[in-house]
């Protein structure tokens, strides 16, 4: 019989599994109790890290470098084993570093110094009360217009024979549904909320008392997104996409005149600050729609640009807010583009894609200003 050997380089490879998946079976994961030798065992060690409240707390172990990463939640911390009573270098969630009694290999089995453990989960704990004081968008609502007995733009075409009837209330559903699993799936911690998800008919003062009425922490913002297909009257080959957000000349009241009682004589400066941060921050959020939505459709439909005015919803959201005209149902061509899945995935998938550039700005610069 005739054997071919394997290279060295597969050889090796074949040991790392065998180490990875066989040694952490034996000496990691049977381990349980307390205290061994002044150390804690792995069980112990993933309980008490577990209670810093961020999440159960994993351990990933690499044995041929001796090395693991402590994951608990969105945070990480990485070490490499020592000896027992050595100091050295543990990571945390990639940018601090901390000099600590090292986890140790005593018999197959591996013991983490309770200093070690204790400031591991001190650390994350110390984490987690940063995230809950940071400034973060907690709440996105999407508004896809009109629908039951309100249909929007209704047009009608020929093709190949047969006549298509292409509805708005229909168009933006399918959008408004697409963006809503889009930033369910990358953003688990925030609320995503449709004002509607069936051919249902709502007034436009209930979208707004819908997004107005959420009860958010000082540190949260929500955010409305309301979607729209456009119709010109007078000019079949109107067509392309636009953003609009409100005018920043239109004057309302956006902070709560009870939380700022005492202080009237400069309740109208804190609204008008606050006006002008909605606007700037609406006029960010719909720039980087416009963008996204320019980079996904290319040259299949033109962009209309930035355009303010007052809208309902958008004047009435004191939040930021923006509405998107997807494209001219009154055009023949943009209205069976918009009739394709095709190119309304493309829209769904610039809407998040501006959407989320505009959570990451926002969440990384602190809010944009402190203005509430």
């Amino acid at each position: 019989m005739n054997r071919k050997l394997l290279s060295p380089k597969v050889q090796r490879i074949i040991c790392i599994c065998l180490l990875f998946f066989v040694i952490p079976g034996i000496s990691l994961f049977a381990q349980s109790g307390g205290l061994i030798n002044g150390g804690l065992s792995l069980d112990e060690t993933l309980r008490n890290l577990s209670s810093a409240g961020a999440g159960n707390a994993e351990l990933r172990w690499d044995p041929f470098f001796a090395s693991g990463t402590f994951t608990v939640g969105q945070h990480e911390a990485a070490f490499i084993s020592g000896t027992a009573g050595e100091t050295g270098m543990v990571l945390l969630n990639r940018r601090d570093i901390l000099t600590l009694p090292l986890p140790y290999l005593e018999r197959g089995t591996i013991v983490f110094p309770e200093p070690f453990v204790n400031q591991v989960r001190n650390t994350i704990t110390g984490y987690i009360g940063e995230e809950q004081s940071r400034f973060r968008i907690a709440a996105i609502i999407i508004d896809p217009g009109h629908g039951g007995r309100d249909p929007g733009a209704v047009y009608s075409y020929e093709v190949q024979g047969r006549t298509i009837r292409i509805a708005e209330k229909d168009i933006v559903l399918k959008v408004a549904r697409q963006l809503h699993a889009s930033l369910k799936a990358s953003f688990p911690d925030k609320r995503v909320i449709l004002t509607r998800d069936t051919d249902s008919t709502i007034r436009n003062e209930d979208r707004v008392d819908m997004a107005n009425s959420l009860v958010l922490a000082d540190n949260e913002m929500a955010i409305f997104i309301s979607i729209h297909a456009n119709a010109s009257l007078g000019n079949r080959n109107a067509r392309g996409f636009e953003v609009w957000y409100l005018s920043p000349t239109h004057r309302r009241e956006v902070i709560d005149r009870a939380r700022h009682a005492g202080y009237e004589e400069v309740f109208s400066i804190f609204n008008t600050m606050r006006e002008e941060e909605l606007s700037t921050q609406s006029i960010y959020l719909a720039n980087n729609i416009l963008r996204r939505i320019g980079e996904a459709v290319g040259t299949q439909s033109p962009n209309r640009g930035l355009k303010d005015y007052n809208w309902f919803v958008v004047r009435n959201a004191k939040m930021p807010s923006v509405l998107v005209e997807l494209g001219f149902l009154s055009n023949r061509e943009e209205a069976l583009l918009l009739n394709s899945d095709a190119y309304l995935n493309k829209l769904s998938e610039a809407l998040y894609k501006g959407t989320s550039d505009f959570i990451a700005f926002y969440e990384r610069s602190g809010g944009f200003s402190v203005t509430r």
